[in-house]
């Protein structure tokens, strides 16, 4: 199937998929399509649901994982789930804005999350429940979040103050934060498919990005990116998300286990994205193509009072008392580097 899927297939899929009920002796097909590589966090984080859901079910469940983009790009996969020709998603956050659900662009703002706890304390609790419970007047529910990490800049020059940042272009994912950050920092917001983020580096259409380093090692963004400053300024988050009326009309039974399936996958998706962040960056020392910088307290703290306007120009789009509610659960502290 191609990524340019006419609507008369989807719908064909989806009438096919959506019946949860259904002969015992027929397995219920997941399809579970993302666009990073297998290797990744989220990649590494499907194959085990997809192991422990077939597990757990006894193969009442058969579980199709599509990596990569092979099955839809970025533009095209929530409209095929919400069609019902894929039934779970795991999509950056920043894509659920297009829904409606501006909200969940708060994760986007920099420097919001000072480590994993103060994170954690927003995703694992009560503000990160009622963030998933805006998903459902859409038609798709939101069961859990997949860490990808944190975010780290990336440009074919030095990026060490606030003056580098300077006029470049810099690719970044379709979100009015995103937008407003690369504003802020004198740069020049270039909005691309993850897909296309290499080909569009490699090309000089864009001059840098912003990535979790699992993501700029496994599309190889190193061979062509000659400087990485490890800010982790933001936070690429992953919404596991799926067809509620699929997911409403599975027997009880097999909904539970593919609960604790997912469970078991978040615990360990999260996980992975700490070790592999390490396990990545040595690999990318190694290879020798990419200076890495690690920025000091005083160019960390000198970047964040940089970027602290986004918080006061989104705050209207994300709503204030959210924002407040973030900075309550995190302990969020201005002048902490």
């Amino acid at each position: 199937m191609t990524c340019r899927t006419t609507l008369a297939v989807i719908l064909a899929t989806a009438a096919a998929v959506t019946g949860g009920a259904r002969a015992h002796d027929e397995p219920i097909v997941i399809k579970l399509s993302h666009v990073v590589a297998e290797d990744t966090p989220k990649g590494r984080a499907a194959a085990l649901f997809k192991r422990r859901a077939e597990e757990l079910t006894s193969g009442r469940v058969r579980v199709e994982v599509h990596a990569n983009g092979s099955l839809y790009r970025d533009r095209d996969e929530i409209e095929a789930l919400l069609l019902g020709a894929v039934q779970m998603l795991a999509p950056s956050l920043s894509k659920l804005a297009p829904l409606g659900a501006r909200e969940f662009e708060v994760f986007d703002l920099p420097f919001v999350f000072a480590d994993e706890a103060a994170l954690r304390k927003v995703t694992d609790g009560p503000v990160g429940r009622r963030l998933l419970r805006r998903l459902e007047p859409t038609g798709i529910l939101g069961l859990a979040y997949w860490d990808g990490g944190f975010k780290s800049f990336s440009a074919n020059t030095p990026l060490r103050a606030l003056e580098d940042f300077r006029g470049l272009r810099m690719r970044i994912q379709p979100s009015a934060v995103l937008g407003a950050q690369m504003r802020a920092l004198g740069a020049l917001p270039h909005v691309s498919g993850f897909s296309e983020a290499r080909d569009a580096l490699a090309a000089g259409v864009v001059d840098g990005t912003e990535n979790p380093i699992a993501n700029f090692y496994t599309q190889r963004m190193h061979e062509v990116q000659t400087h990485l400053s490890l800010t982790r300024h933001g936070y690429l988050g992953y919404a596991v998300i799926v067809n509620a009326r699929f997911w409403r009309a599975l027997p009880s039974r097999v909904r539970g286990q593919l609960e604790r399936a997912l469970a078991e996958a978040t615990v360990y998706a999260n996980r992975m994205a700490r070790e592999v962040e390490e396990e990545d960056l040595r690999k990318i020392v190694a290879a020798g193509t990419t200076r890495v910088h690690t920025p000091t307290p005083a160019e960390r703290l000198a970047l964040k009072k940089a970027l602290l306007r986004v918080h006061a120009e989104m705050e209207g789009r994300v709503g204030r008392s959210l924002l407040r509610d973030v900075y309550v659960a995190t302990e969020f502290t201005p002048d902490a580097p």
